[in-house]
């Protein structure tokens, strides 16, 4: 009897281990998010988008409603980060959406919208700006390099609307269920 509730509970924990490659597929990266939020069909790492978007898109340093705002690397966020503007709130505010970025109710990979964005640049630049961080309900504590703006062609500029989250996203989710109702949402 012992013997078979050790078999149940492996295989239990062998079909959860064969199920989290499914689940890491759907959590929700920056990229896919700022390409469908904008219209700019750039692929790759975010730290990859300002220099593949020359010649393809015209960049800058001024926001602009619709702009992707591309994020340098750093040493905390190695693979860079992309932004959609949504709202020029002064020279040196903004309102973005981006995903994944902060951790909410304990979760990665998640939709945040109306975000505020300060420059924090010394000449006012945009090449260092301060993210609103929802675990500590404020703009974070570290000024993140900015690459600059690539700007969406007239054509390719969507409404804001076209994202549809992952189903789990809509799904009443919350940290500490299982991971077979995330995998179930899934299909």
């Amino acid at each position: 009897m012992l013997h078979r509730r050790f078999l149940g509970a492996f295989a239990l924990c062998a079909s959860l281990l064969v199920s989290l490659p499914a689940a890491a597929q759907s959590y929700l990266q920056c990229v896919p998010f700022a390409r469908s939020e904008s219209g700019v069909e750039i692929r790759g790492n975010a730290k990859t988008w300002w220099s593949q978007a020359a010649g393809e898109y015209k960049r800058g340093h001024e926001p602009r409603k619709g702009a992707v705002m591309a994020f340098a690397a750093t040493r905390g966020m190695p693979l860079g980060h992309v932004a959609v503007v949504k709202k020029v709130i002064s020279d040196r505010e903004i309102l973005i959406d981006h995903a994944n970025w902060s951790p909410i109710n304990g979760r990665r990979g998640q939709i945040e919208r109306n975000v505020r964005v300060v420059d924090v640049s010394d000449a006012g630049d945009w090449s260092a700006v301060r993210v609103w961080y929802a675990p500590i309900g404020d703009l974070g504590l570290r000024a993140n390099p900015v690459q600059g703006f690539i700007y969406p062609d007239s054509n390719s500029a969507p409404d804001g609307s076209n994202f549809d989250a992952p189903v789990w996203a809509s799904n009443n989710w919350k940290p500490g269920n299982g991971l077979d109702v995330v995998a179930a949402s899934l299909r």
